[in-house]
């Protein structure tokens, strides 16, 4: 085993570049930035009359007409029969219950807007009942996500009604002057004002298309509406999906005040799992061995006064070394399994820094691990990311240790600009890469049956105490690269 620690930000080939392993964001443990798009683009303009995507959004506006007056008169109702019920406590808690009754309204929308328009919008977080009658009623009658889908359901009344008649009346026309000269003869019979009779469309009073070149000039006419229908669409279309990301998706603050609520339930969890395992290794273990000591201790005193009472030939002094060996022995023992728990808590190497912390943890790793640490001696690390950030490190070099059956790890930690996930901006950030050079195909996978996250997702969790990213490179074969990004607060705000 071997540990090595550069000091002047040299970096040996056997570590990977900072490059090589880049956070991805994680949709279950950070708050997205906004929803987005995930069609494929508008299809190309020869080929969007006859694209499924054309077809899907016209199949969404018809949908929208037809919900439409229902959804308007939901949004009316309930507003009214809120201002009208003000002015009673239980009615409220009517109305509230009918405000939040717009939420599967929402969810109904912003399930269509994913399947026929191509838009990809996170769900909301689930309401969570307050505590207290009046914060269970403020909770109701603010929900920001129902009052949310309410305006969805009132301003795409008019955008209905006017996307379906455009579209619709552009399809008709373009496949009317398309199949004019099919159906045409079954029109009646118009006479014109010199008194000649015409079978045929008419603009005008005088003008018929009943000859050949005026059929080929009313066909070339479809056409070209034909092919200006999906543009047309297109721009009622986009209108119902700005809307829908707009209103229907959770807003950021929202998304940021579910994030800290799921990261300080991990934390709780995690915390409240810990102090089990500590009180279970000192039931079972150290609080065992004291006992044997106490037995081994009571048996030697035994001796003692057998001797001392003269019963005998004297104390056998043989027995009574072999007991207090032993005793000695378990003492010892515990001491060091003590050590081994407190050192689960908070490694003592903690105290003189994060990189000597890497170093001991380097030294006692059970194959060759390679600690590059660039930085990090006046970069004053709070103690709540000095500690993760080593707990980390460990379990991923367990891991490596275990299952990816690699000959060596490199650990790079160090403090670099990161951009922020909410507002793009640079800010400071501990970066941890973890490479090793074993079989790959690592992955964070789903939590267990019993909801808890294990592996990588657990690593995951925790992480999202302090606002951190878990990102992974593992293709099949390796090599390995897992970065561990924790932003850093500004210096100002620890003072």
């Amino acid at each position: 085993m071997s540990s090595m620690t550069s000091t002047d930000g040299s970096v040996p080939s056997s570590a990977p570049s900072p490059s090589s392993a880049q956070a991805t964001p994680q949709t279950a443990a950070r708050p997205a930035a906004s929803p987005r798009a995930a069609h494929d683009g508008a299809p190309p303009f020869l080929l969007a009359p006859f694209d499924r995507r054309t077809w899907r959004a016209y199949g969404f506006l018809w949908l929208a007409l037809l919900l439409a007056p229902f959804a308007l008169a939901y949004s009316l109702i309930t507003v009214s029969f809120m201002a009208g019920v003000a002015v009673t406590v239980v009615g409220l808690f009517v109305a509230g219950g009918v405000l939040l009754g717009a939420r599967g309204w929402g969810s109904m929308y912003r399930r269509m807007a994913v399947r026929y328009l191509g838009v990809e919008i996170a769900e909301p977080a689930p309401r969570t009942p307050r505590k207290g009658f009046w914060r269970r009623l403020g909770g109701m009658l603010g929900d920001a996500t129902a009052w949310r889908a309410l305006l969805y359901m009132f301003v795409t009344f008019p955008l209905a009604i006017a996307g379906f008649v455009v579209s619709t009346v552009f399809l008709a026309v373009a496949l009317g002057g398309m199949t004019h000269w099919f159906w045409s003869g079954w029109l009646p019979l118009q006479q014109a004002h010199d008194g000649t009779w015409h079978r045929g469309a008419s603009f005008g009073t005088d003008w018929f298309v009943d000859t050949p070149a005026r059929q080929l000039l009313l066909v070339a006419a479809g056409v070209i509406l034909f092919y200006l229908w999906p543009q047309f669409q297109a721009l009622f279309v986009g209108l119902f999906r700005l809307l829908a990301v707009g209103l229907l998706s959770p807003t950021r603050a929202s998304l940021r005040v579910a994030y800290a609520e799921r990261a300080r339930a991990v934390t709780v969890e995690d915390a409240d799992e810990r102090l089990r395992r500590i009180e279970r290794d000192l039931h079972d273990g150290t609080q065992a061995h004291l006992v044997a000591v106490a037995m081994q201790i009571g048996e030697a005193r035994e001796l003692l006064r057998d001797g001392a009472g003269g019963a005998g030939a004297g104390v056998d002094t043989a027995e009574l070394a072999a007991v207090l060996e032993t005793a000695h022995s378990s003492t010892k023992d515990t001491l060091a399994e003590l050590r081994e728990l407190a050192r689960g808590i908070r490694p003592p190497a903690l105290d003189a820094g994060l990189a000597v912390a890497l170093e001991t943890l380097a030294a006692r790793a059970a194959l060759p691990v390679r600690v590059h640490a660039v930085g990090l001696e006046g970069a004053d690390l709070p103690p709540s990311v000095t500690a993760i950030s080593y707990f980390a490190v460990a379990e991923l070099v367990a891991n490596a240790t275990k299952h990816a059956r690699a000959s060596g790890v490199d650990v790079v930690a160090g403090v670099e600009p990161v951009a922020d996930a909410a507002t793009g901006a640079a800010v400071r950030a501990l970066v941890l890469r973890v490479h090793d050079d074993g079989v790959g195909g690592a992955a964070v996978r789903a939590p267990d049956p019993s909801g808890r996250g294990s592996g990588l997702a657990g690593l995951t969790d925790r992480l999202s105490g302090v606002d951190g990213t878990l990102g992974v490179v593992s293709p099949v074969g390796g090599p390995t690269v897992i970065t561990v990004t924790i932003p850093l607060p500004a210096p100002a705000a620890r003072r």
